[in-house]
């Protein structure tokens, strides 16, 4: 981090947090993500003494080689999709908080891999940053995703001599935009292609003893679902909330979208609508695991019609929505440097902090 620079109008700043992606669609890239986001022990809550050994030497020896030929089949020509939407969200919150006329920076990292979340904060504080909201973009509090975003944050902070004052977005579950912008998404898939027989909300899974132990995940799941439920006016009978993306042999969150969606054909029903409301932005999960896998599992059952709804990603209703929660935790904090001041000199703050690299 370069020497600090006295004199700088204080900042105030957005920091969007998303999970991760490998650099490249490669197993060497793939390999290093895993291995970062996979020792988390807020992500695997199994013994270090037991999982790392696991860890290093069965699963990083045998899965980055089968992920990486996953990514590769969703690769966008600008990158991964997951990091090619949040920045494009980071972007676009940027100007929209221009256009209200708020000059506050704006940023986004990742919690695993680049850009990282130290090194975003380093610049952040570098361009006069000295208060900073922390926003994941995880709608559905998990401990295994929003906080350990907040833990990184905190150990950033432990060995930062200048900490801004933070503020952090525990859950967004139930705002009223955010559910509104996934009204609006399904509304227009319906109108492009009529709607389906059943609505499957698939959330992420996470083991069934982190409900046991308190984490909130379950319930704001089935909060989403109700609230977007009521909204349209939909027939719950018509509606499944499952869980996807299980891992290991342990009992997960029930029940799982794939069991589910050749349930669902072998009974007769012919079409299915897919929509997982809690990713923000297109990613593994949704595009190969329910858009590649999902689809060709409810096909061989004897489905006909799979229908995914791609998620809110940049979207001007999202992002409006995004826009909306910020500035609800942005209350009481300048959201313009002292009058007269001189502002820092990045052309573009939203990626102020990325030019530090």
């Amino acid at each position: 981090m370069s020497p600090h620079r006295h004199g700088q109008p204080a900042r105030t700043a957005v920091l969007l947090v998303n999970l991760g992606t490998p650099a490249a669609p490669t197993p060497a890239a793939t390999r290093r993500y895993l291995a970062e986001f996979l020792a988390d022990p807020r992500v695997v809550e199994i013994p270090r003494l037991v999982w790392l050994p696991l860890l290093h030497g069965v699963i990083l020896r045998t899965r980055p080689r089968r992920s990486a030929a996953k990514y590769a089949g969703i690769w966008m020509p600008e990158g991964s999709p997951l990091a090619v939407w949040t920045e494009r969200q980071a972007r676009a919150l940027h100007a929209t908080m221009a256009q209200r006329g708020h000059e506050v920076l704006v940023a986004h990292a990742m919690r695993y891999g680049e850009p990282a979340l130290p090194r975003q904060l380093d610049g952040l504080v570098q361009s006069g940053a000295t208060r900073v909201l922390v926003l994941p973009l995880y709608p559905q509090y998990s401990a295994a995703t929003t906080a350990s975003s907040f833990d990184k944050v905190m150990q950033w902070a432990a060995k930062t001599r200048r900490v801004p004052a933070l503020r952090f977005v525990d859950a967004f579950h139930d705002d009223a935009g955010y559910v509104e912008a996934l009204a609006e998404d399904l509304q227009a898939h319906w109108r492009a292609h009529g709607r389906a027989e059943r609505l499957l909300l698939s959330f992420h899974g996470m083991p069934a003893r982190t409900l046991e132990l308190g984490d909130p995940y379950f319930c704001h799941c089935q909060k989403t679902a109700r609230l977007l439920i009521e909204r349209l006016q939909l027939d719950p009978r018509q509606v499944q909330v499952t869980f996807q993306s299980r891992f290991g042999k342990a009992r997960w969150l029930e029940p799982y979208t794939e069991p589910t969606l050749r349930q669902l054909a072998t009974a007769g029903v012919k079409s299915v609508d897919v929509m997982c409301p809690g990713f923000v932005a297109d990613c593994l999960e949704t595009l190969e695991e329910i858009g590649i896998e999902a689809r060709a599992a409810f096909s061989a059952a004897g489905g006909q019609d799979f229908r995914y709804v791609p998620c809110l990603n940049a979207g001007p209703r999202w992002i409006s929505a995004l826009a909306e929660i910020t500035l609800r935790h942005l209350q009481g904090w300048p959201l313009a440097p002292a009058a007269g001041a001189a502002l820092a000199p990045a052309a573009d703050a939203a990626h102020a902090p990325q030019g530090e690299r």
